[in-house]
């Protein structure tokens, strides 16, 4: 267990400080593959888990959404088609190699006009309180130094009446298909890794910080404490992925 000196970076203690490095360290690993990644990895399900997240979502035309840990850019150019010429969409992420390539992804896809990119620390959100309608993030919030923190930091620029959705890695809720996801992970995840990125490391700790990850029901508590109501989440692939939802009071 770690105190409040140490946390979690995969399997390991590393001291509070140093987490955030290590976390850009791998990001900026992977980021020019990521994409490839993602397809790779999930045989392309992860556009259908980001769908599922925009439609509950409730994201509307003249909408302000934040898109934290938004890295390469795929709900936020969802989301700039929905708000249109009135609305705004803000892509955040602390990695530079991370927002670089969404950056660059959106800017080649034609978006402009309607959404800046914002490099932000989710612990310390650097916008004004009551801000943004919807606030999204999505498979970030396991690499967060301070969840709690990062969570109270979404709630106060969420507009009274606000969504937040978390989309994450969780936990099967099926003792075979955990096993198999398991296998997967460890065995297969690296040597994917090491093929298609070079690099075996990173995907080790990814493995490795979606075990550590706060669960289902504990995500949802964590959210009910820092302040938000009517939460609630929706398994997907069996609870291998979550959508949390939690609204401003």
């Amino acid at each position: 267990m770690s105190d409040k000196n140490t946390t979690h970076f995969g399997y390991q203690e590393v001291p509070v400080d140093e987490k955030a490095e290590r976390v850009a360290d791998v990001f900026h690993s992977v980021a020019g593959r990521y994409d490839l990644m993602n397809d790779i990895l999930s045989g392309g399900v992860h556009r259908l888990w980001k769908r599922f997240t925009i439609e509950l979502s409730g994201v509307r035309a003249g909408h302000k959404v934040l898109d934290i840990a938004g890295g390469t850019g795929d709900l936020s150019y969802k989301f700039s088609r929905i708000v249109g010429p009135d609305g705004l969409v803000v892509l955040a992420d602390i990695n530079e190699s991370m927002l670089r390539v969404g950056r660059d992804r959106l800017i080649d896809r034609g978006v402009s006009g309607n959404l800046v990119v914002s490099q932000a620390d989710a612990q310390y959100l650097p916008y004004p309180d009551n801000t943004f309608d919807c606030i999204t993030i999505a498979f970030g919030l396991r690499n967060v130094t301070d969840k709690d923190m990062a969570l109270r930091s979404m709630l106060r620029v969420l507009k009274p009446g606000g969504r937040l959705l978390v989309l994450e890695f969780s936990k099967p809720k099926s003792q075979l298909l955990s096993k198999v996801y398991d296998t997967y992970s460890f065995r297969l995840l690296p040597i994917i890794g090491k093929v298609v990125t070079n690099d075996a490391d990173s995907y080790n700790y990814l493995a490795e910080s979606i075990r550590m990850h706060p669960d289902q029901a504990t995500l949802k508590e964590m959210m009910e404490n820092a302040g938000f109501a009517n939460c609630d989440y929706h398994n997907l692939t069996g609870g291998i992925v979550a959508l949390h939802k939690g609204v401003k009071p």
